[in-house]
């Protein structure tokens, strides 16, 4: 293998022998540098990602027997589910909006102050 004088890995610093494409000394050096690297967006997403599998694991949870169940909103708090996070938003055509958390979803009924609960058979 050819040695690359000029070249440094950016984790260790280390000289680089290989390819003269080759960017980083190792496997590990390589891993390190992009973990580090993209270690704020990954919490990030990962924080939101363990939300929005909790509010969908609870939905499924509430919703076993018929695949439409009413629920009170305290019964989903009490659970844990939090309501700012969902995948996506269906609006009917005559304007109804249910969210959803993946295939798991609710609509909140105004008049009776309660939560139906459904799921997208898609």
């Amino acid at each position: 293998m050819e040695e690359n004088l000029s070249r440094k890995c950016p984790e260790c610093g280390e000289k680089i022998v290989g390819r003269a494409d080759k960017k980083f000394c190792s496997d590990q050096c390589r891993n390190t540098y992009n973990n580090r690297l993209n270690s704020d967006a990954s919490n990030t997403v990962r924080n939101i990602n363990n939300i929005l599998r909790k509010n969908r694991r609870i939905l499924q949870e509430l919703n076993k027997q018929s695949g439409k169940t009413m629920v009170s909103k305290d019964t989903l708090l009490s659970k844990g589910f939090n309501f700012t996070y969902n995948t996506h938003i269906y609006t009917t055509k005559k304007g109804i909006i249910y969210h959803f958390c993946y295939e798991q979803g609710y609509l909140f009924l105004e008049d009776k102050d309660l939560y139906l609960l459904v799921k997208n058979k898609e």
